[in-house]
């Protein structure tokens, strides 16, 4: 279901209420896949709260972000909001929304300052998301997760999310249904290989110009609703995915490259993790309550399409 904004902020205030903290203001800045909200206290600081009102995340699944949110606090060259715990030190705070009694998990967050990257990064934003992400790469390689806390794998073909697609709930026709199996088919097997080689680690996921702030000359990350146990060339095909041109591909590897060296891979394996980036949104756009990411799905799907026969002819 949807929410209209006053139901959303009638939850986010139901939310605070569960944190040490003299609200202010409550502003909804974000309503799409979750919803955000900048919160002011008395003493005019500032925070994030997200509201996850369409993930399928669950409490095992933030309690794992949070630790790993927390364990990055602590390596250099990488800038995060800080989780807050409400007051019974807890950082996953869950809401009943009374009319549906859908219940609803919470995350407080600091405040990061600066302007969302968005979709035109500059070759310098492009190089420190680069720096940034090897750095993260290197320090979690070997990070545990909490005995509380689960995240999915990244070796599923839907990274453990429902079919769309595919199954019984799929709107194509057998037609596309056929050519989206078959590429498939061929993702499975790569990736299969890929993960034959390489240890799986806890990545982001999802490295875009909506997920980072610049603020003097400085690069931070944040929202790591999507993270998973995956491998880094994963990670890396996921933020060129969201770049335009050569020269900003080559910023961010450069990057990347400055602090640790690219994973193993082929031409072709990262060919096919694009590829399989496109059919995750695909499949997200079916699955989506937005109005507006539905409407994106006929000109989406024809071009998908396209790309698909190119990746199977290849």
């Amino acid at each position: 279901m949807s929410f209209t904004e006053l139901e959303l902020i009638e939850i986010a205030h139901t939310a605070l209420g569960s944190y040490l903290l003299d609200v202010n203001e409550v502003s909804l800045i974000n309503n799409e896949y979750n919803a955000t909200f900048k919160v002011t206290a008395a003493d005019s600081t500032n925070y994030a709260l997200r509201i996850n009102i369409n993930s399928p995340r669950s409490a095992e699944n933030i309690r794992a972000e949070v630790a790993w949110v927390k364990f990055l606090e602590n390596v250099d060259g990488i800038l995060t909001p800080r989780p807050i715990a409400n007051r019974s030190g807890k950082f996953v705070t869950t809401v009943t929304h009374a009319h549906s009694g859908r219940e609803l998990n919470c995350i407080l967050y600091s405040w990061l300052d600066g302007e969302e990257v968005g979709d035109e990064p500059t070759l310098e934003q492009l190089h420190a998301l680069g720096q940034a992400m090897a750095r993260m790469h290197a320090s979690s390689k070997d990070f545990v997760l909490p005995s509380d806390a689960a995240l999915p794998s990244f070796q599923d073909p839907f990274w453990e999310t429902e079919d769309f697609l595919l199954s019984d709930k799929s709107k194509l026709d057998s037609g596309e249904k056929d050519l989206i199996s078959a590429a498939f088919k061929k993702i499975i097997s790569r990736t299969d290989a890929l993960y034959s080689r390489e240890n799986p680690q806890i990545i982001h996921a999802d490295l875009h110009g909506w997920n980072m702030k610049w603020h003097n000359n400085q690069l931070s990350i944040f929202d790591f609703d999507d993270s998973g146990i995956g491998l880094p060339i994963q990670d890396i095909a996921t933020a060129l995915y969201y770049l335009d041109t050569p020269e900003q591909d080559e910023a961010m590897l450069n990057g990347y490259t400055s602090v640790r060296q690219l994973p193993p891979h082929t031409k072709a394996d990262l060919e096919m993790l694009l590829i399989h980036r496109r059919l995750m949104l695909l499949n997200y756009l079916y699955e989506t309550k937005n109005q507006e990411h539905q409407e994106m799905i006929p000109t989406y799907l024809e071009e998908t399409l396209r790309r698909l026969r190119v990746f199977l002819d290849s």
